[in-house]
């Protein structure tokens, strides 16, 4: 899901988020917050419907699932009642529920920066059902994308069913690009696209600066540097949870990116997202390549129309030659939380909704978002032609890079990881522009000399963490 628009327990209240969190101080603040939102909650009597308790974060969801609802409500099955609770009040009262044993919802949307924040502490103090076991007696191992589970993965267990993949490509101004005679299929590497697209940096003006950027980067960094550090087989963390800011592969991703923001070969300016500003600059053509998620295409449909027809779609340029030619930039699962009174009504319906042929369908029709589900994946919806994207099948195109989209690991940990790589490709931008005539080879043991700082600073976080501290020294034994 976009996150730009974007528990019950029944037993002991637990204490592991708020005891274990990463940032204790201002997890407090939240939880506290959290408790009181529970209370007054309560004395209003906003808990008390009768049936299973939905919630999701996302307008837009919510009215893909009203109808599914309401057909399932007529059924005769579990009564469900669907509820949007916008992402901050859902968090916090998802906080109430872990530990102050408050109502909350049965089965629960949430995005992929929230649900980390479950994932502190021991398997058995997540509020969210463990869903492995039910997954593989199903075989849906089989019919969903593996990737699409690994945001949803704590220590080899899932809690969620994924409801998207979000497999990235790069939207770029064909009536500009290819009007002047660039062919992008030229373009397999990141090397090539500064080569091939290099005369569209021209200076016509003469104000000593190009009239056109080619992408549009530093806007929305943390989620972008992420997105680029995945693609180049980077990554925050290892397989086992453990910190990873220091592998050589983030520090050779990160010298890449600072030579697009920093240095005489810059060619990537700032044009922010979901601003009216920055589609000023978008339409006008400050920079002519947009990094594009599934979920971003609705949101250049709904905000952008003056651009329909001059548009297309191509595949994120490798870092090395045969390399990866997608990413992945956001996420929502479906959970059901371990204090819902009746779990199997609960799974049943979260597979009637997440399964469902007419799911995949109008989630591609209204949110141009591909299922995860493999066997829809063939359905002719996914080759109509896109008039904004200048007739390309678009559906088919990302589906075609799924297979491409890297796992993602979800350390209660991660939003300070992710900030801390951020700052480290923020300080080497600095330190290039300083340094105008560094090499790659210097760029890169900067970029090391950086992460190697932020890993440090990544596992004291952890240290101060009783449940994390116990794992890494046994990991370090």
């Amino acid at each position: 899901m976009n996150p730009g628009r974007g528990i019950g327990s029944g037993r002991t209240p637990r204490r592991s988020l708020l005891a274990d969190a990463p940032v204790s101080a201002g997890v407090a603040v939240v939880g506290a917050s959290a408790l009181l939102a529970g209370g007054l909650m309560l004395a209003r009597g906003g808990w008390r419907e009768e049936g299973m308790r939905f919630w999701t974060f996302a307008v837009e969801h919510r009215d893909l699932y009203e109808g599914i609802v309401r057909e399932w409500n007529a059924s005769g099955g579990e009564p469900v009642v669907l509820r949007q609770v916008t992402s901050a009040a859902l968090e916090r009262r998802l906080l109430a529920s872990f530990f102050a044993d408050v109502p909350g919802p049965d089965l629960v949307e949430v995005e992929r920066g929230m649900a980390p924040l479950a994932f502190a502490g021991p398997l058995e103090a997540i509020g969210f059902l463990d869903l492995t076991e039910r997954i593989q007696a199903e075989g849906l191992f089989d019919e969903i994308d593996p990737a699409a589970f690994s945001p949803w993965t704590s220590r080899g267990r899932i809690f969620g069913l994924p409801h998207d993949v979000h497999p990235v490509m790069l939207a770029y101004r064909a009536d500009l690009v290819e009007g002047a005679g660039i062919d992008v299929s030229e373009i397999e590497t990141w090397d090539d696209f500064r080569r091939v697209l290099a005369p569209l940096m021209a200076d016509a003006d003469g104000d000593g600066e190009p009239d056109r950027y080619l992408l549009a980067f530093w806007e929305n960094v943390e989620d972008k540097v992420e997105v680029f550090l995945l693609q180049a087989d980077g990554r925050l963390f290892d397989e086992e949870e453990r910190p990873a800011l220091d592998a050589p592969a983030n520090a050779r991703a990160l010298a890449e990116m600072a030579t697009w923001v920093a240095g005489p070969g810059r060619f990537a300016t700032d044009v922010p997202d979901f601003s009216a500003s920055g589609n000023r600059l978008k339409v006008d053509g400050r920079a002519l390549f947009y990094v594009m998620p599934d979920w971003m295409c609705d949101v250049w449909q709904n905000d952008l129309p003056q651009l329909a027809g001059k548009m297309k779609l191509m595949p994120l340029p490798a870092f090395v030659p045969g390399g990866r030619r997608t990413s992945v930039w956001g996420g929502t699962m479906l959970a059901i939380t371990d204090g819902a009174p009746d779990p199997e009504a609960a799974w049943t319906f979260a597979k009637h909704l997440y399964l469902s042929d007419e799911l995949a369908v109008r989630l591609y029709e209204e949110a141009e978002i591909i299922t995860p589900i493999r066997r829809h994946w063939s359905h002719p919806v996914f080759d109509e032609p896109d008039p904004f994207f200048s007739g390309q099948a678009k559906g088919r195109l990302y589906i075609g890079l799924i297979p491409q989209v890297p796992p993602r690991n979800s350390s209660p940990f991660y939003r300070i990881a992710r900030r801390l790589a951020c700052e480290a490709l923020r300080s080497l931008a600095a330190w290039h522009r300083a340094h105008p005539g560094a090499g790659r080879s210097e760029l890169e043991a900067r970029a090391a000399d950086l992460l190697r700082d932020a890993q440090e600073e990544l596992v004291r976080r952890m240290e101060a963490n009783v449940f994390h501290r116990g794992a890494l020294r046994e990991e370090e034994a």
